[in-house]
């Protein structure tokens, strides 16, 4: 499976980007889709994870009520629109595919294939 991301660039705080991307896979509804962030130096962490189907999805503490992971099955496109962002957020963002229900609760170790991250920069 090839991941492709893109949308990310320089916001303001307090303002939202979407980023998306996009899967070569043709069975893309039967993976597990999620977003990670890293920033130098740190370890990779969980931002959200959403079903194959899309009915359910899961968030980090920090980015609750701000953040939204959704997709398109028909477009084989995963998104994550953030709101309110912050300089904490600042970090660049890969996207992730699994098959395990572990990455569905932000595991890790439950992701397949990874795409090039993408850099967010939020100015204060």
């Amino acid at each position: 499976v090839q991941l492709q991301a893109s949308g990310g660039g320089l916001v303001q705080a307090g303002g939202s980007l979407r980023l998306s991307c996009a899967a070569s896979e043709r069975a893309f509804g039967t993976y597990v889709m999620g977003w990670f962030r890293q920033v130098s130096g740190k370890e990779r962490e969980f931002v959200a994870a959403i079903s194959g189907g899309g009915g359910s999805s899961d968030y980090a503490d920090s980015v609750k009520g701000r953040f939204t992971i959704s997709r398109d099955n028909a477009k084989n496109t995963v998104y994550l629109q953030m709101n309110s962002l912050n300089a904490e957020d600042t970090a660049v963002y890969y996207c992730a595919a699994g098959r395990s229900s572990g990455l569905s609760r932000g595991y890790i170790g439950g992701v397949d294939y990874w795409g090039k991250g993408t850099l967010v920069t939020v100015s204060s």
